[in-house]
C-alpha cells in the first residue's frame, strides 16, 4: 500500500511546484502558437491580417523554440531529474516522446524552410498533414512532464532542501 503523505502547506506546494508551474507556462506558449497554426490549416487559412511571410516565421519559430527546450530540458534539467524520477531517464517515457515529436518536427521545419525559400508553394493540407504526424504525441508529452513535474509528484522524490537547489 501507498504512503499517505501529509497536505502541503501552501508555501510547500509553492516551491515543490516551482518547476511543474515554469513548464506549465512554456508549454502553454507552445500549446498557443500550435493552435494557431493547426486552425490555419484547419480552415485552409491563415489569421487574418497575418502575411505568408509572417506565417511561415511563427511555424520556425515554433520549431526553433521546442527544439532549443528540449535540447535544454535533454542537456540541464532531465539528467537531474533522472536521478531519482524514472519518467525522466534515457528511454522512458518523457525523452521517448521527445524523439517521436522531432521526427514530426523535423519534417515541419524542412517544409516551413522550402516554403520560405520558394521550393515549395504553402499548401496548408499539406501542413496539415505534417502537424498530424506528431500533434497526438506532442500534446500528450505537454500534459504528461508537467504532471510529473507537479507538486504532489515532486514531493515523492525530493525533499524541499533538495528542490529549492534544483535548477528552473
Amino acid at each position: 500500500m501507498a504512503e499517505t503523505l501529509a497536505p502541503l502547506s501552501q508555501q510547500e506546494r509553492e516551491i515543490y511546484g516551482r518547476m511543474g508551474n515554469t513548464m506549465e507556462m512554456f508549454h502553454n506558449s507552445f500549446r498557443q502558437t500550435w493552435k494557431l497554426l493547426y486552425s490555419a490549416c484547419s480552415s485552409g487559412q491563415r489569421p487574418a491580417g497575418m502575411s505568408i511571410r509572417q506565417f511561415l516565421n511563427t511555424a520556425a519559430e515554433f520549431c526553433h523554440h521546442l527544439e532549443l527546450h528540449h535540447g535544454i530540458e535533454e542537456q540541464h534539467i532531465f539528467p537531474i531529474l533522472a536521478q531519482k524520477m524514472p519518467a525522466f531517464k534515457k528511454e522512458l517515457q518523457l525523452l521517448t516522446q521527445h524523439k517521436q515529436i522531432h521526427k514530426g518536427l523535423d519534417k515541419l521545419e524542412a517544409y516551413v524552410d522550402e516554403c520560405k525559400v520558394g521550393t515549395k508553394d504553402l499548401r496548408m493540407d499539406e501542413l496539415k498533414k505534417i502537424m498530424d504526424s506528431f500533434g497526438e504525441v506532442l500534446w500528450a508529452h505537454l500534459s504528461d512532464e508537467v504532471e510529473q513535474l507537479s507538486a504532489e509528484n515532486m514531493r515523492k522524490f525530493w525533499t524541499i532542501d533538495e528542490i529549492r537547489r534544483l535548477p528552473m
